[in-house]
């Protein structure tokens, strides 16, 4: 029988950066939007694992040096327990904190993950980066990260869904080479031969790694299992997974309310 398992993460970052600014929203929205994942694994027949702040986070956290922000070990934190979660699940689905499910359909049955890692791609937002304002972990910002680190260009993604069985995990081979990859994101962050409006781009970025890494994946966007909610709060019908970047999580609420979710 395979073996499945649903995880999310929450660090309450002490010194929260610019693009971290709406803490106090994840705080306030906390235990809602912990059961409203808990009960998306109930509905899945499946475990729902929650990491927090920990011994387990701090020891893994010390293995990175000053420069590499906590809001950045954190990402690849979440990354990492992905592949300690394989170790003991066959298939895994992450979610971010911010992602609300508000559908009764099982993930694991209605996406093959033998046939690769289930992702968004954000091409789409990269084609709309002249509307964009960017930061570092812009789709534009990862787009030439991976160009400068491989050579060449590569598609982005988003790394607030993820679904993964153990072989996949296996072949994306996440962390190998790992702190010759940081030390090489370093580089390029000091690499004066990069334009300065390109070079601020770059920084110590999980999907970064994510895009160079990947070899065959399932697009999630497009089919409402990853609904980007960003600039405007609405939700399409046939929305099965809110990602909620906005953080706009009121309106999230009453729209689950007025559909009785």
């Amino acid at each position: 029988m395979t073996s499945k398992v649903i995880y999310s993460l929450y660090i309450d970052i002490q010194n929260p950066v610019s693009h971290f600014a709406n803490k106090n929203k994840f705080n306030d929205n906390y235990e809602w939007l912990l059961n409203k994942q808990k009960k998306y694994s109930e509905l899945c027949g499946v475990e729902y694992k929650h990491f927090t702040y920990d011994n387990q986070f701090i020891k893994y956290s010390k293995k990175f040096n000053e420069n590499i922000s906590e809001y950045n070990i954190i990402n690849f934190y979440k990354i990492y327990l992905m592949y300690k979660l394989a170790k003991e699940y066959d298939e895994i689905l992450y979610l971010d904190l911010d992602v609300i499910p508000v559908t009764d359909l099982n993930f694991f049955e209605e996406w093959d993950l033998s046939k690769g890692i289930a992702v968004m791609s954000e091409e789409w937002r990269l084609r709309d980066h002249h509307r964009t304002r960017h930061n570092v972990r812009s789709p534009l910002a990862k787009y030439w990260n991976a160009y400068a680190l491989l050579g060449y260009s590569k598609e982005v993604f988003n790394t607030g869904i993820i679904g993964a069985n153990k072989e996949s995990l296996k072949e994306l081979d996440y962390f190998k080479d790992f702190d010759k990859t940081l030390e090489r994101m370093k580089q390029l962050i000091n690499d004066d031969f990069w334009p300065e409006d390109i070079r601020n781009l770059f920084g110590y970025d999980n999907e970064t790694i994510f895009a160079c890494r990947i070899k065959k994946y399932q697009q999630l966007f497009g089919t409402g299992w990853h609904h980007f909610m960003d600039k405007w709060s609405f939700i399409p019908k046939g929305t099965k997974f809110v990602h909620c970047i906005s953080k706009d999580f009121e309106y999230v609420r009453n729209w689950c309310e007025k559909n009785s979710l």
